[in-house]
């Protein structure tokens, strides 16, 4: 189930200041449109591409706070996110019965929201504050997530050891065959190993969509685990 079909850009803005300057929404102008085929959609690449700016701007234009949350989290830190979701054109489905945006760099803003306005029983019955940022990662996910839903993820492996990672894999199969679409951006070789997903990467010559494989997270990673002697000597020569 893709309840987001395909991104693309409203007319309206020039390509001379951030956010639109940035390689993937300069590319999101030239192509019209972004389809997104697969109910999960990973998108991966080098830091400063645009991808967690996009995954940002397509969570807050279908209507989650922009620091995480569902769209019943009403609460602002500091307004960080760029005024993209405001020139986003969503082709959408069916609306989702459930969703949460979930980001690791403002994860502990929304625990200190939910520790103050919602009971704990939804998220798991234990204060998130009051488990290991990997478990309570993990806890939201489990006991949150509900199926027939849109759930956007930015970068979750920032919280989860490698056998977590596994976790959570499981977790998202069981909500993909229960109706719901993921939108994931990530630096994991574990996280992109999930079947049948598309895998779109960012860089400076636009987006596109690559093999598991043809990442350069896998070469890289098998690279060093293969020869990790030889990679810290040429790193550290170097």
């Amino acid at each position: 189930m893709n309840y987001i079909k395909a991104i693309g850009l409203k007319e309206g803005r020039g390509s001379g200041c951030y956010p639109f300057n940035i390689p993937a929404v300069r590319f999101l102008r030239e192509v019209g449109s972004l389809p997104l085929e697969k109910p999960v959609t990973f998108f991966v690449g080098e830091n400063g591409t645009g991808k967690s700016t996009l995954i940002e701007a397509i969570a807050v234009a279908m209507g989650f706070n922009g620091e995480g949350g569902s769209r019943d989290f009403f609460f602002t830190t500091q307004r960080t996110h760029s005024e993209l979701h405001e020139y986003l054109a969503l082709t959408r489905s069916l609306r989702p019965n459930d969703g949460f945006f979930l980001r690791a760099e403002s994860f502990y803003n929304t625990a200190s929201y939910l520790a103050q306005n919602s009971t704990m029983k939804r998220y798991g019955g234990v204060s998130l504050h009051e488990q290991s940022h990997g478990e309570s990662f993990l806890a939201l996910a489990l006991n949150r997530f509900e199926g027939n839903g849109l759930y956007i993820l930015d970068e979750p492996e920032a919280a989860l050891s490698p056998q977590r990672l596994m976790s959570l894999l499981v977790i998202i199969d069981g909500l993909v065959k229960n109706n719901s679409q993921f939108i994931i951006a990530t630096h994991s070789p574990i996280l992109m190993a999930y079947p049948n997903a598309d895998i779109l990467e960012f860089s400076d010559d636009g987006i596109r969509k690559v093999g598991y494989r043809e990442t350069e997270h896998y070469r890289i990673t098998k690279q060093f685990i293969d020869t990790p002697e030889r990679m810290i000597k040429y790193l550290l020569d170097e």
